[in-house]
Parts: C-alpha cells; structure tokens; sequence
C-alpha cells in the first residue's frame, strides 16, 4: 500500500486549531473545511469526516486537545496544555 499523501489526522487537527486561532475553540465542522482546503486527502467528505472524529476524539483522550464545548467528536476544541518535564536531578 502507498503511504498517504497527507499528515496523520492528529497533526492536521491540530495545525488547523492552532492556525484558526478561535477564540473558544474550534468547531469540527471549521477544522473539517481548513483540513479539505489545505491538505490533500481526497474527496471523499464522509470518510474523512469519520477519521476526523476519531482524531478529535484520540485528541482530547490523550490531552493533546481540550474540548470546549459538546461531548464526543461534537462541540469546540483547544489546543490541550502542554505539560513541560521537569529535569532530574
């Protein structure tokens, strides 16, 4: 099988949350439009919207995104707080 065209779904996500820069997070349906525009991955909507969900939601489990609003794959999404490590001593 040809490897993709594209980036993993988790680093298009978030380069679409960190670039439309909303206010209270952004919407699934934004993040779907800037990863159709800027990336090539096709034209297929509903099957890249199916791998988008499970992104949005790998994303929040991991704490690599914060949901906002809504529950699941639905609602807003931030960029999640990136834990800095501490040195040992």
């Amino acid at each position: 099988k040809a490897p993709a065209a594209h980036p993993h779904y988790a680093e298009m996500v978030a380069a679409a949350v960190t670039s439309l820069k909303e206010r209270g997070g952004s919407s699934r349906s934004a993040i779907l439009k800037y990863i159709l525009k800027n990336f090539n991955v096709g034209a297929e909507e509903k099957k890249i919207n199916a791998h988008l969900k499970l992104a949005l939601k790998a994303g929040v489990a991991k704490g690599i995104l914060k949901q906002t609003k809504g529950t699941g794959a639905s609602g807003s999404f931030k960029m999640g707080e990136v834990k800095a490590e501490k040195p040992k001593k």
